[in-house]
């Protein structure tokens, strides 16, 4: 069984705010187009403080303003 998570990513919102495309941001950061679809997408199952910082750098926002924490959903009990 897959453990899920709650964390959400906002990177196609602050893109698409900044006019800037994910191959843009690709050249800004040194990370692929690949990888930073599948944090676009919520797939990723971790970041570095590296990538975080260089993401947050070129976009202009806060570690806060990328990413969020969704509702728990689920009864506990």
């Amino acid at each position: 069984m897959t453990e899920q998570h709650r964390v959400t990513v906002r990177l196609d919102e602050l893109l698409a705010a900044r006019g800037m495309t994910l191959v843009e941001l690709s050249s800004q950061v040194g990370v692929t187009v690949a990888n930073l679809s599948i944090l676009k997408n919520g797939h990723a199952r971790a970041i570095r403080f590296s990538t975080l910082t260089a993401i947050c750098d070129a976009v202009g926002c806060t570690p806060g303003d990328l990413l969020g924490l969704r509702a728990d959903d689920a009864s506990t009990g």
